[in-house]
């Protein structure tokens, strides 16, 4: 079995002087950096006192399963013959809050409309995001099914 490594370094910006001396005396801005790549700002959902400009974990959670998911989908309808000319994705998440603050996603919904060049290759569009789902690798990470629910057009 083949291994991949990865390295991020995260780093707390939100320092306003007295460090966590209180929950509201702190922001939760942060930077992500990978080398060689462009830094990320982060902060937490505005819901946990965080910067609604910035991305949040939450937001990163669910773009990483989307992307993962059209990447693993635009890999298999090249190999298919299905040419793509767009793709895009509305994808949504719900995470579950519990009472004492804990909580984790209970569901993720990839809403992805791909655009490809001739009618006869709709079905087979749309027969490829089952297999892009069981190949990504984010998606087979968690511990709740990742639904799809394609839109395919021609143009």
């Amino acid at each position: 079995m083949k291994k991949h490594h990865y390295k991020a370094t995260i780093q707390w910006t939100g320092n306003k002087g007295t460090g966590t001396s209180g929950y509201r005396n702190y922001e939760r801005s942060h930077t992500i950096s990978v080398e060689n790549k462009a830094l990320i700002e982060g902060s937490s959902d505005p819901a946990f006192r965080g910067d609604k400009t910035k991305h949040n974990p939450e937001d990163m959670f669910l773009t990483s399963l989307s992307s993962c998911h059209m990447l693993w989908y635009l890999h298999f309808c090249s190999e298919a013959g299905v040419i793509v000319t767009n793709y895009i994705d509305e994808a949504t998440g719900i995470m579950e809050e519990k009472a004492n603050g804990s909580g984790q996603f209970i569901e993720v919904t990839l809403y992805p409309t791909v655009t490809v060049t001739d009618e006869s290759m709709m079905e087979k569009a749309k027969e490829l995001h089952h297999k892009a789902n069981e190949f990504c690798f984010i998606a087979n990470s968690v511990n709740f099914p990742v639904k799809h629910i394609p839109t395919v057009l021609v143009k």
